[in-house]
């Protein structure tokens, strides 16, 4: 059975046990106990979790939110785009090693009404490391396309975290783009 490691922040942590279940019997799905959170702490933190979670045959992953916040009075984003595209690249290095299939999955989107992040930003971080992964090979899993097909209904009261419905359906496309690896 292949091992299937999801890899992400606090989005991932919702439709992680989502893909657990819908996988059950397909695959072994892990991922770390905790928020993958930015994309420098992804790439300190990446062979500490494959050694503890073991060598995965897949990776289903994302960085972005917290590399997208704005912490008032911050007025850029705390990692910028040329930052956060040199720490993907470096991620994907890491992870390549493996010899394990990669997919990337884009940034949510936030309610617009929310502090600290703009889908505009969102949009311009997701178009450039989907350019990157598409150079590289890599699998785009867009989430955010999804989650924007109903921002009220897949976004929490907290302005960005996915419902139970927007963490079930981002389960649901992950599990059909990994399922074409098994």
């Amino acid at each position: 059975m292949k091992k299937v490691l999801l890899l992400g922040d606090s989005i991932r942590m919702g439709y992680q046990p989502f893909v657990q279940e819908g996988l059950r019997g397909e695959a072994e799905v892990v991922g770390p106990e905790e928020n993958c959170r930015f994309s420098k702490y992804t790439l300190w933190g990446v062979n500490l979790w494959m050694e503890q979670l073991g060598k995965p045959d897949i990776v289903h992953w994302n960085n972005g939110l917290w590399d997208l916040h704005h912490e008032f009075p911050m007025v850029e984003a705390l990692t910028l785009l040329p930052e956060y595209l040199e720490n993907l690249t470096r991620i994907i290095n890491e992870l390549e090693r493996t010899g394990a299939v990669i997919i990337f999955a884009t940034t949510t989107p936030v309610n617009p009404i929310g502090r600290g992040r703009s889908n505009a930003e969102i949009d311009r971080y997701n178009e450039a490391a989907a350019a990157l992964m598409r150079s590289r090979g890599i699998e785009v899993n867009d989430l955010n396309r999804l989650v924007k097909q109903d921002l009220a209904g897949n976004i929490c009261e907290d302005l960005l975290h996915l419902t139970d419905s927007g963490s079930r359906q981002c389960a649901e496309q992950a599990m059909d783009v990994i399922r074409k690896y098994l």
